[in-house]
């Protein structure tokens, strides 16, 4: 990977896993994704299937007994070179200048994610002298600034306040503040509205996209809201069970899904003129435990589609344009068009 393929970040082969007492358990199972500069790519799925796990390994901020078995995780820095950050020591100066400075998260909830003792102002200004050789006096204008620039109102007076004196929303745009605080080229956005309410989750994901506008940064966005996905998407990564079944861009995924599991996330969704009685549609069972995976196809058991290939593990097939589906039926030999 080099700067001239146009890839902010290129995941390759990644295992994730836990060392359990039963022994080492896979919860993401040899995923590949890009994120290409400048655009947002969107990792979808239900809770379970691996995705926050993913963007943690990405920080390289995993937990005990939580580690990265497998695979590369290759950066592409400002200045073109390339670091695989799954190589990293875990405490290394690279990782630490890394983190909120080149590479920011913004968590799904606000008010744990931010330190209730000290006020937003102390904290966005840690940030920044964790990260640069500057002032207090000019870091503590640049929070005034940044609250200004995600759209708190006051912010002079804001800056002074704890968390708990600001609703959700303000708490929300607060940290999205502190993960701009450094200029990062790539945001990793987790569940980024799912504890706020429909008006202001259209306010915040409004304001990442002006955001990535106006400074061309790259996002991560992990969800299950195929509405964010829908809003903020260039690209898409449909995960299921540790495994990517379905890529592609937006307009493809949302016109054209061939993966079992991603039909059955569109046909979840209740439309505006569907009847109010008739039952909803779901996917029946759920997400197996990680530690009990089928043998073969991940979806197998649930998937309404099952046929006797599915007992062996699907590749990738191309469908064309960037538009890949790992199932059987997307394979010329069983019944797929590909």
């Amino acid at each position: 990977m080099s700067k001239k393929d146009g890839c902010i970040l290129r995941v390759e082969n990644l295992e994730v896993g836990f060392d359990l007492r039963t022994g080492f358990v896979k919860a993401v199972r040899g995923i590949d994704l890009s994120i290409p500069e400048g655009k947002t790519v969107a990792l979808l799925g239900e809770s379970g299937c691996g995705k926050s796990l993913t963007g943690m390994a990405i920080l390289r901020i995993l937990e005990e007994p939580g580690r990265i078995s497998g695979g590369a995780i290759r950066f592409c820095h400002s200045d073109g070179s390339t670091e695989d950050l799954a190589a990293l020591d875990e405490d290394s100066k690279q990782l630490m200048k890394l983190r909120g400075g080149e590479i920011a998260l913004i968590s799904q909830d606000a008010r744990s994610a931010l330190t209730p003792v000290y006020t937003i102002g102390e904290q966005i200004v840690e940030m920044i002298l964790a990260h640069e050789s500057t002032s207090k006096a000019d870091a503590w204008n640049r929070a005034v600034s940044l609250l200004a620039e995600v759209g708190i109102p006051a912010p002079e007076r804001r800056v002074r306040e704890y968390p708990y004196q600001m609703s959700g929303g303000m708490c929300q745009r607060a940290l999205i503040a502190m993960a701009l605080s450094c200029g990062p080229r790539l945001l990793i956005a987790d569940e980024p509205t799912t504890a706020l309410d429909v008006t202001i989750q259209a306010q915040v994901l409004n304001l990442l996209r002006a955001l990535q506008r106006d400074k061309r940064m790259s996002i991560l966005i992990i969800t299950h809201d195929m509405g964010v996905v829908a809003e903020m998407a260039d690209e898409v990564h449909v995960m299921y069970l540790g495994k990517i079944v379905e890529s592609g861009d937006s307009n493809t995924i949302f016109r054209n899904p061939q993966h079992p599991y991603t039909m059955g996330l569109f046909t979840s969704i209740p439309l505006p003129d569907s009847d109010p009685d008739a039952p909803l549609s779901h996917i029946r069972g759920v997400v197996p435990d990680i530690s009990h995976t089928p043998e073969g196809c991940p979806f197998r058991g649930r998937c309404p589609l099952e046929m006797e290939q599915c007992t062996t593990m699907p590749p990738k097939f191309e469908m064309g344009d960037g538009h890949s589906v790992a199932c059987w039926l997307s394979d010329p030999a069983h019944g797929g068009d590909s």
